[in-house]
C-alpha cells in the first residue's frame, strides 16, 4: 500500500504520511550539520530554481529556491549532474541549503497580467542562464527543516516572502525563446526545447511558472505535477517516433547501481512494449515493513497507456530515458525495467533518480544475449529477487515466455 501511495494519496487514511514524518524527525536531528537559517533575509545566487506547491489549489504558492550562497549554485538543483557523483548525504546538503520563498496566488492558476510583482519575478527567474543573485526578504524567521516527495528534490526551509529582488541576469536563448512564444503550444514548446537540447530539469522549471503555451491557455502548474508531465511529453514523442525502426537483433542487457538502487534494463527484439517493476527492501523509502519486500509494477504495449501509472512518475520518468536510448540507436525495442531499492535508500530524493539511473546505465556497453534464457540466467545471477518473484508480478516476463513470435519460424 506504501508503495502504491508514496506519501501522497493517504490510503493509510493518516493525515500525515507516517514514513515522511519518520524522515523529517531523523533530518532534523541533524540540522546542525546544514547552513543557518535564523533569519528573515536571504541574499544568495538561485540556481536557478522555482517552486509551486499543489496545497489548496488552484490558489497556490509560488517562489524562488535561494541558498544562502553566491556564485554559481547551479549543482544544487541539476539532477542531471548527480549520478555517481553525490550521494544521499551530498544530495540532502544540497537540497537543505535552498530555501523556498512562498506567495500565494489570489485568483487561481492562470497566468494574467495582474500578478503580484514577486510572482512575476518568480516566472523570470526562470529565463536565467547561470546563477542570478537573488534577494528575498520574508515574512517571519526561516525555520531549520527540509521538505520531502516523492516525484520533486527535496528543499529546505520556507516562509511567505515580503519582497524579491532580481540582480542582473542573463537570459536563457532558447528558454526566453518559448516563454515568449505565446502562439505555441506547451507540448510543442516542450519538445522543442528538449530537441535543441536544454535540460529536462530546466525545461520542468519553465513549465511549473507557466512558460509555455498558448496565451490564453498558461497556468502554473505544481512542481510534482510538472515534472511528470514534462517526463510524459517528452517520452511520448520519442516512443511515436521509435515505432518506424526495425527492432534490435537480440536480447541486450544494461546495469547500474547509485544510492543503493540496483537497475537493470532488459531490451527485447520486439517492438515497442515497456514495463517498470520496483522492488524495495524492508524498511527502505516507501517499505516500512520488516519482514517482506514490497513488488509493484506497471507497463504498456504499442499504443501506449490510457490510465496513470499506479507506480507515479517513477513510469514516465524511465519511460524517457529507454525511449532516448532507442532513438539515439535508431532502433525499436521492447523494454523491462528492474529496480531493487535496498536498506540504505532511505530517503525520498524524486523521480529524477530513476531518469538518470536509467539513463546512465543505458550509457554501458550492454551484455547481448542470444536466447531469452540466457537473459533469465543473467537476472538469477545479478538480482536479489528470484525469478519468481519478478515473475508474479511482471505482464511482459510472462508474455515473453508464453508467446513466440512469427519469425521464430523460420
Amino acid at each position: 500500500m506504501c508503495l502504491r501511495c508514496r506519501g501522497a494519496k493517504k490510503l493509510c487514511g493518516k493525515s500525515r504520511c507516517p514514513i515522511l514524518v519518520k524522515y523529517y524527525s531523523k533530518i532534523k536531528g541533524e540540522k546542525e550539520k546544514g547552513p543557518n537559517f535564523d533569519t528573515d533575509f536571504l541574499n544568495g545566487n538561485s540556481p536557478p530554481s522555482v517552486f509551486v506547491g499543489r496545497y489548496q489549489y488552484p490558489k497556490v504558492n509560488v517562489g524562488p529556491l535561494v541558498p544562502p550562497e553566491k556564485g554559481d549554485t547551479s549543482i544544487l538543483s541539476t539532477p542531471e549532474k548527480w549520478f555517481g557523483q553525490a550521494e544521499m548525504g551530498d544530495i540532502i546538503k544540497y537540497r537543505g541549503k535552498l530555501a523556498r520563498g512562498k506567495k500565494r496566488l489570489k485568483t487561481g492558476v492562470e497566468i494574467t497580467d495582474r500578478l503580484d510583482r514577486e510572482i512575476e519575478s518568480t516566472r523570470y527567474l526562470t529565463l536565467s542562464k547561470k546563477s542570478p543573485e537573488t534577494e528575498v526578504k520574508f515574512s517571519k524567521k526561516l525555520s531549520e527543516s527540509i521538505w520531502l516527495d516523492n516525484r520533486s528534490q527535496p528543499h529546505g526551509p520556507s516562509a511567505e516572502i515580503k519582497s524579491l529582488r532580481l540582480g542582473s541576469m542573463k537570459t536563457h536563448r532558447d528558454l526566453e525563446k518559448m516563454f515568449y512564444d505565446d502562439d505555441l503550444k506547451s507540448r510543442d514548446a516542450v519538445i522543442n526545447l528538449y530537441e535543441r537540447g536544454v535540460r529536462v530539469s530546466r525545461i520542468q522549471d519553465l513549465f511549473t511558472v507557466g512558460g509555455t503555451g498558448l496565451k490564453n491557455n498558461r497556468k502554473f502548474v505544481p512542481t510534482r505535477w510538472s515534472i511528470t508531465a514534462v517526463d510524459d511529453m517528452i517520452g511520448k514523442n520519442l516512443r511515436e517516433g521509435i515505432k518506424s525502426y526495425r527492432p534490435i537483433d537480440s536480447f541486450e542487457v544494461y546495469t547500474a547501481e547509485y544510492l543503493d538502487n540496483r537497475w537493470v534494463i532488459i531490451f527485447t527484439p520486439t517492438i515497442w512494449k515497456y514495463e517498470m517493476i520496483e522492488a524495495f527492501y524492508p524498511e527502505t523509502t516507501w517499505n516500512p515493513a520488516s519482514d517482506h519486500i514490497a513488488i509493484y509494477g506497471d507497463h504498456e504495449y504499442l499504443d501506449g497507456r490510457t490510465e496513470y501509472a499506479s507506480i507515479g512518475g517513477c513510469y514516465y520518468a524511465g519511460r524517457l530515458a529507454v525511449a532516448e536510448k532507442l532513438e539515439e540507436k535508431g532502433r525499436q525495442a521492447g523494454a523491462i525495467v528492474f529496480r531493487e531499492a535496498h536498506p540504505g535508500y532511505i530517503l525520498p530524493v524524486g523521480v529524477w533518480n530513476v531518469r538518470e539511473s536509467v539513463r546512465n546505465a543505458l550509457k554501458t556497453t550492454p551484455r547481448k544475449c542470444d536466447t531469452q534464457s540466457e537473459v533469465l540466467s543473467y537476472l538469477s545471477n545479478n538480482l536479489d529477487l528470484s525469478l519468481d518473484e519478478w515473475r508474479s508480478v511482471s505482464e511482459l516476463l510472462l508474455e515473453r515466455e508464453s508467446q513466440r513470435r512469427i519469425d521464430e519460424f523460420f
